[in-house]
């Protein structure tokens, strides 16, 4: 789907996604799915208001996840 957007999870790499990682991750999501690389003003509240969204259920997301056979850091 997106090319750009790249796995945040140990072991594709080696430590916990950064917030801006993760953000900069949700920000091509929302760009892909409405088409639009930055949005008019009048849109702007609401692809905003996606990205933090997806933000946000991306930490969830990478929070809960359990990789097995990964190294686990303390």
């Amino acid at each position: 789907m997106c090319r750009s957007i790249r796995t945040l999870r140990p072991p594709a790499i080696p430590e916990e996604a950064t917030e801006e990682e993760i953000r900069a991750a949700a920000l091509q999501f929302v760009r892909k799915v409405s088409g639009f690389r930055a949005p008019a003003a009048h849109n702007q509240e609401v692809f905003d208001r996606a990205v933090d969204e997806i933000t946000e259920a991306t930490v969830g997301l990478l929070d809960g996840l359990e990789v097995r056979g990964a190294v686990r850091t303390p």
